[in-house]
C-alpha cells in the first residue's frame, strides 16, 4: 500500500490557507500525523476520506488519483473521526451490522460471522446486547474502531483517538492499533497526544500552520533536538525568570529549589546541563523554535 500526498492545498473561502504545499509519502504500518489544535490536521484527514476536496495537489493511492477513483480508495478506507456517533437505539453488534450493510456485506451470514469475530478482536463481545448509548467511553472508541474495520480496510485513518480516554483504555487502544499496524495495512493516526506517536508509529510527519515542518521515523526528529533540552537547577527568585524566559516542558521540587525542564537554543545564567530529548521535548521544541520560523 502506498500513499503519496503531492503538493497539496486548502483555502476556505474566508481566505484562511489550512494547507499548503503538504507532501507526504505514506507506506503500510503506522504512520503518526501530529500536530498542535489547528495545525491542519482535520482538513488534511477530510481530504483523505473524500469529504472534502483540495484546492489545488492530489492524492495518489497505489499509483491511483483519489480524486479519478472515489470509489476506489473508499472501497479500501475504514475511517474513525474524533466526533464517532452512533444511533444510540441500537445495541452493540445491531449497530456493527448496520455498519457492515453500509460497507456492502449483503450475506447476514458473512455479517453475522463478520460483526461476531469484531467485536472479539476489540473486547467487545461480552456487550454485544447493551445499547451502544450505555458503553463507557473507551468502548465507544473500540466500538468505532470496529466499524472502521468492519469491510476489511487496506487504510485505516483515525482522527485523534484516544482523546478523553482513562490511562488504562488509552494503553487499551493503543495496543488494539499497534495489531493492526502489523498486517498488510496502513494506519494514519492523526493526533496531537505526543504519548500516541512515540508509542506506535515508525514513522511520522509534524504539522504545524499548514505545513509539514518534518517528516520522517520520531527517532529523527529527536535526534535533531539533541542539544536544546536543558536541565535547569534553581532557587525559588530563579523559578520565576526561568519560566518568563524559556519554554518549560517539566518541573521538580527538589529539596534545595527546583529541577527544570527546558527547549532553547541555549541557556545563559543558570546552571544548566544537556540532556537527551525524548519526542516530547523535540516536539516542543519543532512548534516553540523552528515552526515559528514558518510564515503563512
Amino acid at each position: 500500500m502506498q500513499i503519496s500526498i503531492q503538493g497539496l492545498h486548502k483555502k476556505y473561502p474566508n481566505g484562511n490557507h489550512a494547507l499548503n504545499d503538504v507532501n507526504i509519502e505514506i507506506k503500510e504500518g503506522m504512520f503518526g500525523l501530529l500536530g498542535p489544535n489547528g495545525a491542519g490536521k482535520s482538513s488534511l484527514i477530510r481530504i483523505l476520506v473524500s469529504l472534502m476536496k483540495p484546492s489545488s495537489g492530489r492524492i495518489m493511492v497505489n499509483g491511483i488519483d483519489a480524486a479519478k477513483d472515489r470509489a476506489y480508495v473508499r472501497s479500501m478506507l475504514g475511517y474513525l473521526p474524533q466526533d464517532f456517533s452512533f444511533f444510540s437505539n441500537l445495541k452493540t453488534y445491531e449497530f456493527l451490522d448496520y455498519a457492515a450493510q453500509l460497507a456492502g456485506m449483503s450475506s447476514r451470514k458473512k455479517r453475522n460471522q463478520a460483526v461476531d469475530q469484531l467485536l472479539e478482536d476489540v473486547g467487545l463481545f461480552d456487550v454485544r446486547s447493551r445499547k451502544a448509548s450505555k458503553l463507557s467511553g473507551g468502548m465507544k472508541r473500540r466500538l468505532g474502531i470496529a466499524q472502521a474495520l468492519i469491510n476489511d480496510p487496506k487504510i485505516i485513518i483515525v482522527d485523534e483517538p484516544t482523546t478523553g480516554l482513562d490511562p488504562e483504555e488509552r494503553i487499551r487502544f493503543r495496543n488494539l492499533l499497534a495489531r493492526l499496524g502489523s498486517q498488510d495495512v496502513s494506519i494514519i493516526l492523526s493526533t496531537h497526544i505526543v504519548a500516541d506517536i512515540s508509542s506506535m508509529c515508525e514513522h511520522m510527519a509534524l504539522l504545524n500552520k499548514g505545513q509539514i515542518a518534518f517528516s520522517g521515523p520520531p527517532e529523527e526528529l529527536i535526534r535533531q533536538a539533541k542539544g536544546h533540552v536543558w536541565s535547569i537547577y534553581a532557587t525559588e527568585k530563579e523559578y520565576i525568570e526561568v519560566n518568563q524566559k524559556y519554554e518549560v516542558v517539566a518541573t521538580v521540587m527538589m529539596k534545595d529549589g527546583w529541577k527544570i525542564t527546558v527547549v532553547a537554543d541555549e541557556v545563559i545564567g543558570y546552571a544548566a546541563e544537556a540532556v537527551q530529548p525524548n519526542l516530547e521535548h523535540a516536539y516542543v521544541y519543532f512548534v516553540e523554535h523552528t515552526l515559528k520560523q514558518i510564515k503563512v
